[in-house]
């Protein structure tokens, strides 16, 4: 049994220390997805539901999208918004009306949109506007990526314990190898970012260094047509 004593930090890094624990690895062909990138989550100060991010996590970010892109491999953001009436939140969006709810991020709103600092490409990324916490849930992220052939998913965003964590298992279960940059995903607080890292890489993911994940994305040959 794991000792209760231990922080979920403590126990993330003997995760981490572990040079024996098997890995998923990359396979041919990866897709990049950028979790709820936008304003209400990062804006840190701006609005009370953001989070305290990796001082480096938009610009390692934007490093990932810009190698995914060089070798031709899809580059999908996704961002939470409703309906202004709040009823394609389902049962969701009846939990709480506090004004800094995930559930009152309207369509177009400040709060909806993606990150000033983000480098997207809008003629060759994907945008998805996702409803509930798996980017895969009732969305077409699934189809898109069987339409690229895709074998390998690589998660960032926020917020690591809710829809990093529920589109990494997710992604597992519809038998993705799912990579999680560490640097790359941020929550609330430091207990459950620490809790679900640790989790994500005894069970759903490889829960990488944004350096070991760049480097083993460079050693794949770049797709057909890459760089056009």
């Amino acid at each position: 049994m794991e000792n209760s004593s231990l922080t979920s930090r403590q126990l993330y890094a003997a995760v981490k220390a572990n040079p024996t624990r098997k890995r998923f690895g990359f396979g041919k062909k990866p897709a990049l997805i950028n979790i709820d990138l936008q304003k209400a989550y990062t804006c840190v100060g701006e609005f009370a539901t953001a989070y305290e991010t990796d001082p480096r996590q938009i610009e390692h970010v934007n490093t990932l999208a810009a190698e995914f892109r060089a070798r031709g491999f899809p580059v999908v953001w996704t961002y939470v918004a409703y309906m202004e009436s709040g009823e394609d939140a389902g049962v969701w969006g009846t939990r709480t009306n506090t004004p800094d709810s995930l559930q009152n991020i309207k369509v177009g709103s400040r709060r909806s949109e993606l990150d000033d600092r983000l480098v997207i490409d809008r003629q060759r990324d994907i945008i998805i506007n996702k409803r509930m916490a798996s980017a895969f849930f009732e969305t077409n992220l699934g189809s898109i990526f069987t339409f690229h052939g895709v074998d390998t998913v690589v998660v960032t965003g926020g917020s690591t314990s809710g829809c990093v964590r529920a589109t990494a298992v997710d992604s597992l279960q519809r038998s993705f190898r799912t990579i999680v940059p560490e640097e790359c995903v941020a929550d609330k607080h430091e207990g459950p970012h620490f809790a679900n890292l640790y989790d994500m890489a005894i069970k759903y993911a490889d829960v990488l260094s944004i350096e070991e994940t760049l480097a083993q994305l460079r050693n794949l040959p770049p797709a057909a047509g890459a760089g056009r």
